[in-house]
């Protein structure tokens, strides 16, 4: 199976205005050349997680410098029908970043359209300072295909109704909305989304995902909710992706889990074996809507995986002895696997762990308490240029 192209890019970020005059500096590196930040970020694995051999590093996979961001979290501000999409500044004011080249070309063009409707309807963007408004955040989220999932973030019941009745008007300023959702937050909190979740458009995003010269089985789509993770750099997840299919084909165990599995990329991608015979494979995830997600996209592939709405430790430590896989892969948040659960793959007896973690400080600390598996190979996926987040793959063999 080849991977997606890794060649490190040399050019920086084209010239940021937002950055230069002081407006966002979220994009904290992106005065430092990209080959530059990459192989800071190269180093800083390779120094946290010590005793892993220099050749089990594979070459880092790159990102585009600019257009690469598939989802954008745009917080409403400025005023009634004169909105502001972007972040909120210093002093609680909406700073509008319609243009910032990391998104995508998609999203670019669909957040002035936004704005302008946004406007029309009369809603007044919330002010947190004063603890007053409407409109909170809105979320664009775009496919490979060019398809667009739209999320409002509103505070009342009212401004739902309001939405619902302009939906033609919203339908035909954005004709590539495919899904269009709004999430009541009436709480005055530092949260992003509230519990309660209305579909105005359709029900699920197509994140197609091609793997070139891919087992059979492996190019999928996986079905997006409005309340679904996803990686928000497409074209890396895809090579992340693959890696692990890579290195499950190489092991080609009868059985694995895949815990965490969210929507079920990795298990997706892992479900048939070199010859294209199934797998048994089986995703755990704390979602049920997730796993809805991942036992549809499941049933159109015509794969075999199974999913399992569950807490990965609990179901991990519930299982008998003659039911653990051959191999496991977990892909946790930010605070890594729980200490149960790497103590109970440290005396599972299962031979071939991939972990793929979006932090390396807490893999560092999960890969401590398994001292029995060695790093076989290990790769770093730039999910997030001009920033120090990273994502960080490993092969663990007993």
């Amino acid at each position: 199976m080849s991977l997606p192209h890794s060649a490190l890019p040399q050019a920086t970020l084209p010239h940021c205005d937002y950055f230069e005059a002081g407006r966002c500096r979220s994009c904290t590196l992106i005065e430092t050349p990209i080959a530059a930040q990459l192989g800071a970020k190269q180093d800083r694995c390779r120094e946290l997680l010590t005793g892993v051999p220099a050749a089990a590093w594979l070459p880092p996979v790159a990102s585009p410098d600019r257009d690469f961001r598939n989802k954008a979290k745009l917080v409403v501000g400025g005023a009634t029908g004169r909105v502001t999409l972007g972040i909120l500044g210093p002093d609680g004011a909406g700073v509008d970043l319609r243009d910032c080249l990391i998104q995508s070309p998609g999203i670019r063009a669909a957040i002035p359209r936004l704005a302008d409707f946004l406007d029309a309807t009369g809603l007044a963007p919330y002010n947190v300072p004063q603890r007053r408004g409407e409109l909170k955040l809105v979320h664009v989220t775009e496919a490979p295909g060019g398809a667009l999932m739209l999320r409002f973030v509103v505070r009342t019941e009212q401004s739902l109704d309001r939405l619902r009745k302009r939906l033609p008007e919203l339908r035909e300023t954005l004709p590539r909305a495919a899904v269009i959702s709004v999430n009541l937050l009436p709480e005055h909190k530092a949260v992003l989304e509230g519990d309660r979740e209305e579909l105005l458009l359709g029900s699920s995003l197509e994140m197609h995902l091609a793997v070139p010269e891919a087992a059979p089985g492996a190019d999928v789509a996986l079905h997006l909710l409005p309340q679904s993770f996803f990686q928000t750099n497409t074209a890396v997840a895809q090579a992340l992706y693959a890696q692990a299919a890579e290195w499950v084909d190489r092991v080609d165990p009868a059985s694995l889990w895949d815990l965490y599995c969210g929507v079920g990329g990795f298990a997706l991608h892992c479900a048939r074996h070199p010859g294209g015979a199934a797998r048994d494979v089986l995703g755990v995830e704390v979602s049920e809507a997730a796993v809805r997600s991942a036992e549809r996209s499941a049933r159109d592939a015509g794969l075999p995986a199974r999913f399992r709405a569950a807490d990965a430790t609990a179901f991990a430590l519930g299982a008998s002895e003659g039911d653990l896989p051959e191999l496991v892969i977990v892909n946790p948040p930010r605070r890594g696997i729980s200490p149960e659960l790497a103590a109970w793959l440290e005396r599972s007896g299962v031979p071939d762990v991939i972990y793929s973690s979006c932090n390396p400080e807490s893999l560092r600390r999960d890969l401590a308490d398994m001292p029995s598996f060695a790093v076989r190979e290990a790769r770093v996926f730039d999910m997030f240029p001009h920033t120090s987040h990273l994502e960080v793959a490993v092969l663990l063999e007993r």
